[in-house]
This record gives C-alpha cells, sequence and structure tokens, in this order.
C-alpha cells in the first residue's frame, strides 16, 4: 500500500480532514492524495503558494516573517499551516511545506525543507535535508516525507 493510501485510511479511521500549502512541492502531496478513491471525504484541497506574495496573500504569512527569516524557514512553515488551517474551517488537520530544492539554493540550504502539521489549537514545525540530488526527486522525496510525517502525527 502506498503512503498516499495509509494516510486516506489513517485520516478516515480518526475522522479528520486535511488541508495542505505546499510550496516546493508545488501540489504534488495533493496529486499523490488525489489519486486515492474517495479521498474527497478526507482531503479539503491544497493551496500552492509557490510565491512569496501568495503566502503573504492566500495564507496571512507574515511579510516580516519573510523578510527576517525568508520564505524557507520554520516562521513561515508555521503560519503556512495555521494560515490554510484558517481558510478552510472545514478542516482539522493542515500541512505546510517550503523548502530549497534547487539548484542556486543559498549556500548550505540546497535540500533543505520544513514541514509545519497545525490544529485547531497545536503546531509543529520539523527541519529536513533531502537525500536525493535533482529537484524532481527532491520533490518526491519532499512529498514522501510530508506523507510520513502526517501518519506519525495522526498515529499519535
Amino acid at each position: 500500500m502506498s503512503k498516499a493510501a495509509e494516510l486516506v485510511d489513517a485520516l478516515k479511521v480518526a475522522e479528520t480532514r486535511l488541508v495542505l500549502a505546499e510550496s516546493c512541492t508545488g501540489g504534488l502531496i495533493a496529486a499523490e492524495l488525489a489519486s486515492i478513491p474517495g479521498v474527497s471525504q478526507w482531503l479539503c484541497g491544497s493551496a500552492v503558494t509557490y510565491r512569496e506574495n501568495t503566502k503573504i496573500r492566500w495564507l496571512d504569512v507574515s511579510a516580516e516573517s519573510i523578510a527576517q527569516q525568508t520564505a524557507v524557514s520554520e516562521q513561515v512553515a508555521r503560519e503556512m499551516a495555521i494560515g490554510v488551517l484558517k481558510q478552510t474551517p472545514e478542516a482539522d488537520l493542515s500541512a505546510a511545506i517550503t523548502g530549497h530544492l534547487g539548484p542556486n539554493a543559498p549556500p548550505g540550504q540546497d535540500g533543505l525543507i520544513f514541514i509545519g502539521i497545525a490544529t485547531d489549537d497545536h503546531c509543529e514545525v520539523s527541519a529536513h535535508h533531502l537525500q536525493q540530488i535533482g529537484r524532481v526527486s527532491r520533490q518526491q522525496e519532499a512529498a514522501e516525507t510530508v506523507l510520513r510525517k502526517l501518519m506519525e502525527f495522526i498515529r499519535r
């Protein structure tokens, strides 16, 4: 069974609806979940907020956070997760991802991603360094990492 199918099953058991905010994955997480029949019961949608201004306008990410810490930071991942959850009242859980997948990432940040997972009363963020080489391979690894982190969160 794929990670996406496992997550959909876990969402069903937990009776939990999910919304996503994707930056560096460009909608890949939602696409993987959308391949599972019946997912519309549990997946509310995904906001692909690739550009900084879109993060600010759609998700209420603070322009100050981006200016002070860049769009690839723990704080921005947190604000993305909280913002997309607030914009989606039917969702119980959100996940957000932002990262540098290359090429041309700042020194020391190539392959760095931040994942935020939020509920109405809790938000946690984790940082990960991707192992794959190449942008598409990294997007796939990043999407799989989000699916894994969501499974861990739901199973607690």
